[in-house]
């Protein structure tokens, strides 16, 4: 058994394969790993340039796309390794970031996953939007970043080099025990992409284990290679996922006060994107509510199984308040002016 497979998910990335994939191969030291790329059905040339320019390297070609969390479930069960290390095709990993990941999974057996520091890639002396250096979440679902907080990103002053627990690792790049990504059920494929990774990490922090972030590895991420943030299907897709993550995940305690709450800052930030005349988006949350609702009793049924698999349902890296309330109204716009976590 390969120690870590570095597993790259390929839609039509002919061109980010040719960008990103020399670093990555170059930057990929630890001894016992294997890069592989999953391709998803790709209509370019992107199986024609790998058999070309790497034909030592691996690839598992899928019979169709199968979105970020299907491409990769289909793709992980035929690879063989102790930990995946779920890598987007548009980063670019800085030198030896592998080795300080797997020590730390290493060296503690209660840690399930754990993440780089993600930098932007055009902008290398910020934090990138997907991940920055490490994920958290706010009572009512909202996911924000050590570094990133809704739009503000914040420069990298070295003000987060701790290694720490957090709520989630972005799947930009996500280094994962094997063992746990099946038991924890992978990512769901009903979410098809986005915010799929941040269900998965509450699912396995809900069993028990730490998520983590090791700053001492940095990647570069460009971000925004599929679906750009100003593309209204990702807002369809953030907003019914997040839906469906909660009533996934949420303890029993506030489930419906929180989840109807979220429901009403939808329907503010819907409002809000109609006042800037954002029509695109505006309808885009209202779809996604359109589709949540007709996949209620789906995601009640899973939220009935997965409470099999429940050890621990408070975690302190839970924002105790609203992020959108601390962000608009008490104009906080970085991560340490935070005055509520317990980290």
């Amino acid at each position: 058994m390969t120690k870590v497979a570095v597993v790259i998910l390929n839609w039509n990335g002919q061109k980010l394969l040719e960008k990103f994939l020399p670093s990555v191969i170059q930057n990929t030291t630890y001894h016992d790993t294997e890069i592989i790329v999953a391709d998803n059905a790709s209509g370019d040339n992107s199986i024609e340039f790998l058999q070309d320019q790497y034909p030592l390297l691996k690839t598992i070609k899928l019979d169709k796309n199968y979105g970020f969390a299907g491409g990769y479930n289909k793709a992980l069960r035929q690879v063989n390794a102790k930990y995946f290390l779920l890598l987007n095709s548009d980063v670019a990993p800085g030198p030896g970031w592998l080795e300080p990941l797997v020590k730390i999974m290493e060296r503690n057996g209660s840690i399930g996953a754990c993440m780089p520091k993600i930098k932007a890639f055009n902008s290398p002396e910020s934090f990138e939007y997907a991940g920055a250096c490490g994920g958290y979440i706010d009572l009512f679902g909202y996911p924000f970043c050590r570094g990133r907080i809704l739009d503000h990103i914040e420069i990298d002053k070295h003000q987060y080099e701790d290694t720490l627990s957090v709520f989630w690792a972005s799947g930009a790049s996500l280094l994962i025990n094997s063992e746990l990504y099946f038991e924890a059920g992978g990512l769901d494929e009903d979410f098809f992409a986005h915010m799929e990774e941040i269900d998965l990490c509450w699912r396995i922090k809900n069993m028990g284990y730490q998520i983590m972030v090791v700053p001492s590895s940095e990647v570069f991420h460009v971000g925004g290679a599929t679906l750009s943030q100003q593309n209204s299907h990702k807002t369809y897709l953030n907003f019914r996922n997040n839906l469906f993550m909660m009533v996934k995940n949420l303890s029993s305690g506030y489930f419906f006060i929180i989840l109807l709450t979220r429901m009403i800052l939808d329907g503010i930030a819907a409002i809000r994107f109609l006042s800037k005349g954002e029509t695109n988006h505006f309808f885009a949350v209202f779809r996604a509510h359109r589709s949540f609702y007709s996949s209620l009793p789906l995601f009640i049924t899973k939220r009935k199984k997965l409470k099999s698999f429940h050890t621990k349902l408070n975690h302190p890296e839970v924002y105790p308040q609203s992020i959108i309330w601390a962000f608009y109204v008490k104009k906080i716009k970085r991560f340490s002016q935070l005055k509520h976590f317990k980290l």
